[in-house]
């Protein structure tokens, strides 16, 4: 009961950490269309209210190809795909506006039912794409300019704007632009805190990627954060299972369902803009499986969300312990310390002790922790090495053994040891060999005890 409590509370904290880390933070969600018929559509626009509700600013970008696809169809009107840019010709744009300001109404009504006041606006200046390499973009355009000042007018005044996929030049001709390349943009020109792309069936997992062992993985498989240098680990990995995302296929003959490469495709694509976001200004980028009912709120107010963002800096990092961390270590180090697996230690020893721990703190929560303790005869010992379990999966172990490894050769450490009772293989995996008791040094072979019978491991290079 005790435990079952306190998870409820961790949950909790987390949930009012988060709250005060992201107040009045700006949140540009991209929703694709494929949703506004599904079973979680409305539960999204509840949770979207929510967050708003806790003070968070949200642009809505949402996608309209569904829409567009089956207006053109009704029609008979042919399109092509090229560099992820729908091609037609003049005769298609007022049925491409229609569409992708029918789905900006779908939303805006939505919001409405929640008691919500959204606005749609026509806050984007474009101009064609015109012709490159041979190929004529037609109705296609880009974007030129952002009418900022307005948009944060409206974002001030409490309201949430509303972008359909459509621009317009100096002299008021429409474009079309892609909603995935405008909730981009809008990001980078606003400098966004969090670009949410909430998408059917995205997940970045081993059943359908191949993960890099450099990155950590849930325990269901499914990848919680990369960096950026992580990102392009991932794309050279997968890079046979790319595939062109032109098409000459005629749409309106095209199966409607989306296909797993397709899907795949599109992950691709979300994660090079997710990459150009960040390198932008951007904080983070979250590529959501949009299937899955309260995935919004998950990701924002937990540490390992609910589908995979990617950041630059910000997120989880090692640091030396302070002082004020005692309490969080001592916390973190309880299960592994109840299992036998770690020595107890109390607030007395870590007060002394704490110069030689480092934590790993993910969003300004410690998770993690170990030392290095340096003996006489110049050997270093790696202690205390724990994880929260629920972030056992993401590879925070093995960074932080990393890490003290090299701090430990920096500081021309004469050996690199460790004792362990229940981890052994774990350790071997890293790079440690079984060692004898004799090898210890005096003070630390005076400390230990037969009847815990702790095995001796040692770093081999």
């Amino acid at each position: 009961m005790e435990e079952i409590i306190f998870e409820k509370a961790e949950r909790i904290r987390d949930v009012i950490r988060y709250i005060k880390k992201f107040k009045n933070a700006l949140v540009i969600i991209y929703i694709d269309d494929n949703l506004l018929d599904s079973p979680t559509f409305n539960a999204h626009i509840k949770d979207i209210c929510q967050i708003h509700e806790a003070g968070l600013k949200v642009i809505m970008v949402p996608g309209a190809a569904k829409r567009i696809n089956e207006i053109l169809k009704s029609a008979s009107i042919m399109w092509t795909i090229h560099n992820n840019c729908r091609i037609t010709g003049p005769e298609a744009m007022p049925l491409i506006k229609m569409a992708a300001f029918d789905v900006s109404n779908q939303i805006m009504t939505a919001l409405a039912s929640e008691k919500k006041t959204a606005v749609i606006g026509n806050w984007v200046r474009a101009r064609g794409k015109g012709v490159i390499d041979g190929i004529d973009y037609g109705t296609s355009g880009e974007i030129d300019k952002l009418q900022i000042d307005s948009i944060k007018t409206v974002l001030d005044n409490g309201f949430i704007p509303i972008f359909p996929c459509i621009g317009w030049s100096a002299t008021g001709k429409p474009y079309n632009i892609s909603s995935i390349n405008l909730a981009h943009q809008i990001s980078v020109h606003l400098k966004a805190d969090k670009l949410f792309f909430l998408v059917p069936d995205a997940e970045i997992s081993n059943k359908i990627f191949t993960i890099p062992d450099s990155i950590g993985t849930s325990i269901e498989g499914t990848v919680p954060a990369m960096n950026l240098e992580e990102v392009d680990d991932f794309l050279k990995a997968n890079t046979s299972a790319k595939r062109s995302v032109n098409s000459n296929e005629n749409s309106p003959n095209s199966d409607d369902n989306v296909s797993r490469e397709t899907l795949k495709n599109k992950i691709f694509q979300l994660l090079e803009i997710a990459k150009d976001s960040c390198s932008n200004g951007v904080n983070r980028v979250h590529i959501l499986n949009g299937s899955i009912d309260g995935t919004v709120p998950c990701e924002i107010f937990s540490d390992l969300g609910s589908g995979t963002m990617i950041y630059s800096k910000n997120y989880g990092k090692i640091r030396d312990m302070t002082h004020d961390d005692i309490s969080s270590v001592l916390s973190v180090m309880s299960p592994f310390v109840e299992k036998g697996i770690l020595l107890p230690r109390t607030k007395e020893m870590l007060n002394t002790q704490y110069s030689n721990f480092i934590v790993y703190e993910l969003d300004g929560a410690i998770r993690a922790c170990a030392s290095l303790v340096p003996y006489s005869d110049g050997q270093m010992e790696i202690a205390a090495v724990a994880v929260e379990k629920n972030f056992s999966h993401i590879g925070i172990g093995p960074k932080m053994i990393e890490f003290l490894v090299e701090r430990a050769k920096k500081e021309k450490a004469k050996g690199i040891f460790l004792l362990t009772t229940q981890t052994a293989d774990w350790f071997e995996n890293l790079g440690f060999q079984m060692s004898d008791i004799s090898t210890l040094p005096a003070e630390r072979k005076a400390k230990w005890n037969p009847e815990r019978g702790s095995k001796v491991l040692r770093y081999s290079e």
